[in-house]
């Protein structure tokens, strides 16, 4: 009966931890994929419990591990072998940005927003979103992305130029949304927005999914994709 009921536990925890782990959504696990954070969280609980509880003998931690090794080995041949169910298993990589075009939909599907977006770019080395042609959300949590062919790296020292000042882009409009307080601090307000906008073929604020202030002054505008039922 003892060992049934570990049994019982082993598996409920094994169902339970995978739906909490998709429903927490990617972000949460970092680096490691879904089956990875719940194998860490299992075991090192199942080994804890093994060494602090006196009443729980070696012989209860090898059953453990065994019937979490079997879980482990049939997880991963389904999602090896059959197709059908490796999506809804592991998920997919999404799309987040698509020929320069961000797609909102994909940003709040994953829970994401424009400073988390943001965040994972510079990790890349990528300061600006207006750079980015296209840049995939991975089944583990991180971000790959493929720059616009104008924005490639090169060495100003390979082409004997002097160094200039860098300063960061700064964020005008997110998910249709002005960013009052860089408004604020540019001395600017929405009437020059909007007015910036319309002079780039854009009719309002509402119509534009993300907008920045680049290090020239350049206004650059990032379209998103259209969603259905809905005008761009």
């Amino acid at each position: 009966m003892e060992f049934g009921s570990i049994l019982l536990k082993l598996i409920t925890g094994f169902i339970g931890l995978w739906v909490m782990t998709r429903l927490l959504g990617k972000k949460e696990i970092s680096a490691l994929t879904a089956f990875d954070f719940i194998s860490a969280v299992i075991l090192g609980d199942l080994v804890g419990n093994t060494i602090y509880e006196h009443e729980h003998s070696i012989w209860n931690l090898v059953f453990t591990l065994a019937v979490w090794t079997i879980l482990s080995i049939i997880f991963e041949k389904i999602t090896q072998h059959v197709k059908v169910l490796r999506k809804p298993l592991e998920g997919e990589p999404e799309i987040l940005i698509k020929n320069g075009r961000i797609d909102l939909a994909k940003l709040r599907k994953n829970n994401l927003d424009f400073n988390q977006l943001r965040m994972m770019l510079r990790a890349k080395n990528t300061f600006s979103i207006h750079e980015v042609a296209y840049a995939i959300y991975e089944t583990n949590g991180s971000l790959s992305i493929l720059k616009k062919s104008q924005y490639e790296e090169v060495i100003r020292k390979d082409m004997d130029l002097p160094a200039e000042e860098i300063n960061l882009p700064l964020s005008l409009v997110e998910a249709g949304e002005p960013q009052r307080g860089t408004l604020q601090n540019l001395g600017k307000d929405e009437k020059w927005l909007t007015q910036q906008l319309q002079e780039r073929g854009y009719p309002n604020i509402k119509s534009v999914a993300y907008a920045e202030m680049n290090e020239g002054g350049e206004i650059c505008i990032v379209p998103g994709v259209q969603e259905k039922n809905k005008p761009q």
